[in-house]
């Protein structure tokens, strides 16, 4: 049976009734705060607090600042990158070992900030001799420094949220301060929904427009996403679905995207064991 902690330190039963109940309501919901759950279930805030704490460590949801979030609901476009790294994880691992195979050694690569690249980076490790340039602070750690010869992190504007910067796609020369265009051979970029009329897109404007930049500056782009964005449309339009070269998901796209992906020879990669 699960426990928790009360105060005094001393070890007591979380009911099991009550459980099943949170992690119920929790998984409906998607997010839910502290106050809304205590007044549901008629206990105090810290009881739902320790409740909460339990159910996070027993991998049942994701304790946040305030409240909680089921392992399978989407990110907001607040929601931090410590929550976001949790939620779909597996989905995540799967996409990031595939689109590392599309990485050739010797070669230029640019990859935006966001979780699913990160598990890109994870992958990373048999390449050599790259030369990578990302607007995550967070790759840079993930990246064995045995997979680059060079690495670069794109300036801007400081987003705390993602832990990322997000400005131009380009450097200022070290004499003359002249700005300098790059280009790449293959731009990963990982995008918050996919779906035929909205096509890849993402919340956050200027994002959406330095990743723009990312892709016109690439011989090749590879979009990624995972099962739980298909059929989304966000505020700000990346590309269309036919911009891509490839486009890596963790299972096959619904008919509908499929199917226009397809039409305009985009390679569609998942896991072999998934498809039908």
């Amino acid at each position: 049976m699960a426990s928790a902690t009360d105060r005094d330190g001393s070890t007591r039963h979380l009911p099991a009734g009550r459980k099943a109940v949170l992690a119920a309501y929790v998984q409906e919901a998607g997010e839910v705060t502290v106050a809304e759950l205590a007044a549901r279930l008629d206990v105090s805030t810290d009881t739902i607090r320790r409740d909460l704490d339990r159910l996070d460590r027993d991998g049942v949801l994701i304790r946040t600042h305030g409240g909680a979030v089921s392992l399978s609901s989407l990110p907001q476009a607040d929601t931090g990158i410590d929550v976001r790294l949790r939620l779909q994880a597996s989905a995540k691992e799967t996409i990031g070992a595939l689109a590392a195979t599309l990485i050739q050694d010797d070669s230029v690569v640019m990859i935006n900030a966001g979780t699913t690249n990160l598990a890109v980076a994870r992958h990373m490790g048999e390449c050599r001799g790259l030369t990578v340039a990302t607007n995550s602070l967070r790759l840079p750690a993930e990246l064995s420094s045995k997979a680059y010869r060079d690495l670069y992190v794109f300036g801007g504007t400081y987003h705390q949220v993602a832990q990322a910067t997000i400005g131009p796609v380009s450097f200022q020369a070290a004499i003359g301060g002249k700005e300098l265009g790059v280009q790449c051979d293959l731009a990963l970029l990982a995008v918050g929904a996919v779906s035929v009329e909205g096509g890849y897109s993402t919340s956050n404007v200027a994002e959406a427009v330095m990743m723009s930049e990312m892709m016109a500056n690439a011989s090749r782009v590879a979009f990624l996403a995972d099962s739980s964005k298909f059929g989304r449309r966000l505020f700000a339009q990346v590309a269309e679905l036919g911009r891509a070269d490839y486009f890596v998901t963790d299972c096959a796209p619904p008919d509908e995207i499929a199917a226009l992906l397809v039409a305009n020879e985009v390679e569609v990669m998942y896991p072999p064991a998934v498809a039908s």
